[in-house]
C-alpha cells in the first residue's frame, strides 16, 4: 500500500491549507486514517485520526482549527488547516491502519511564516 499526500506548502499565519492524502490499492475498508506531523528537533506527534466508525481524535493544539475527513469511496483523507500558526510548522505525514498494519506516506512539508 503506497500512500499520496497533496496539498503541503508556504502559508502565512492565519491563513489556511488542505492536505489529502490517497491509499490507492484498498480493497477492504481502512480502519483508521490520520495526520500525523514531525517539527526539526521534535519527535513525530499526532494531529488527527478518523476511524472507519467516523470518530474522531484531534492534538488539543489543533481543536477548532484543524478538521480531519475521510472519503471511503475515494479511501482518501483530508486535513482541512485553519488559523495557521508559525509553530504548526512541520512535515505533515498521513497514515492508515488497514488490515492490522500501518502504512506511512511520504510526508509534506507545511511551512507557516511570514
Amino acid at each position: 500500500v503506497q500512500l499520496q499526500a497533496f496539498g503541503g506548502g508556504l502559508v502565512q499565519p492565519g491563513g489556511s491549507l488542505r492536505l489529502s492524502c490517497a491509499a490507492p490499492g484498498t480493497t477492504f475498508r481502512i480502519y483508521a486514517m490520520g495526520w500525523f506531523r514531525q517539527a526539526p528537533g521534535k519527535q513525530r506527534e499526532l494531529v488527527a485520526t478518523a476511524t472507519s466508525g467516523e470518530s474522531t481524535k484531534y492534538a488539543d493544539s489543533v481543536m477548532g482549527r484543524f478538521t480531519i475527513s475521510r472519503d471511503n469511496a475515494k479511501n482518501t483523507v483530508y486535513l482541512q488547516m485553519n488559523s495557521l500558526k508559525p509553530e504548526n510548522t512541520a512535515v505533515y505525514y498521513c497514515s492508515i491502519n488497514y488490515l492490522l498494519r500501518d502504512y506511512w506516506g511520504q510526508g509534506t512539508q507545511v511551512t507557516v511564516s511570514s
